[in-house]
């Protein structure tokens, strides 16, 4: 996972933690001391690293994982395309996010001078566990380490204004994801995005028009796929705008919550 600072690799942290006594347990990168750690996270018994045990409120968190590449889908919600009244897509409609986007859990979200209109877009990321290129989607499990809450934040009237969306989508802050990475049934969970505790946003991923599987195949067909690598799913209607102060709130059934500050 190219983790710096001596933090476990996500991928033995999970092996690891699949031994275990049954609790459901979350693969965390966090700082603590200046050191960047890698661990196991419950709710029955906090952070496991190293054999160390540490609360939450004691670590700074940190991305669950370092991507090579975010690959972002659109247009994945029925419901979404039908509120836009837009033809569901034949095929993924794909984009990419740079790594340089990339945001702590619980971190600022930094509104662009050049922007005037900043939109939340909460969605389910997988995380690619191993290489993988041209696989089926049969296959598509055994490569996927597994999945955390993910904010593709856009800045919608340059999203309008260039024609394109790479502007748009990849300012610094723009890929906020976390808080860890955890396993869950990625066909039917939950997901709900909240602005300042009011929902803005609330669906269930069974409603995505292609599946995690399907979209494991389609883009490994595209491009190699590293550990680490994001794959963020698609947003599900009620697409809105952030103001400077809000805090902005994506939770996934079987995850957890992903909070973070616009500023």
């Amino acid at each position: 996972m190219g983790d710096t600072g001596g933090a476990q690799p996500a991928a033995r942290v999970l092996a690891k933690d699949e031994r275990g006594n049954g609790e459901k347990r979350m693969i965390v990168r966090f700082m603590l001391d200046g050191i960047v750690r890698g661990g196991s996270y419950s709710i029955e018994n906090g952070i496991i690293s190293r054999g160390e045990v540490l609360r939450l409120e004691e670590v700074f968190l940190l991305p669950p994982c370092q991507p090579t590449k975010i690959v972002c889908v659109g247009l994945n919600y029925v419901k979404h395309a039908q509120e836009l009244k837009m033809p569901l897509p034949e095929e993924p409609i794909l984009f990419l996010k740079p790594p340089s986007a990339v945001l702590d859990p619980d971190g600022h979200i930094i509104y662009p001078p050049s922007s005037s209109q900043v939109d939340y877009e909460g969605e389910l990321a997988v995380v690619i566990g191993k290489r993988c290129k041209n696989i089926q989607a049969e296959e598509a499990e055994n490569y996927i380490l597994g999945y955390t809450c993910f904010n593709d934040v856009t800045a919608r009237d340059l999203q309008r204004k260039d024609g394109q969306w790479t502007r748009a989508k990849s300012f610094d802050t723009f890929a906020p994801f976390g808080p860890w990475i955890a396993r869950i049934d990625p066909s039917d969970a939950d997901i709900q995005t909240r602005v300042n505790g009011r929902v803005v946003q609330k669906s269930n991923t069974s409603d995505l028009i292609f599946d995690v599987p399907k979209l494991v195949q389609f883009i490994s067909g595209v491009m190699t796929l590293e550990p680490g690598d994001v794959i963020a799913t698609g947003t599900p209607p009620g697409v809105g705008p952030l103001q400077r102060g809000d805090a902005v709130e994506v939770e996934i059934e079987g995850i957890g919550v992903l909070r973070n500050f616009v500023v």
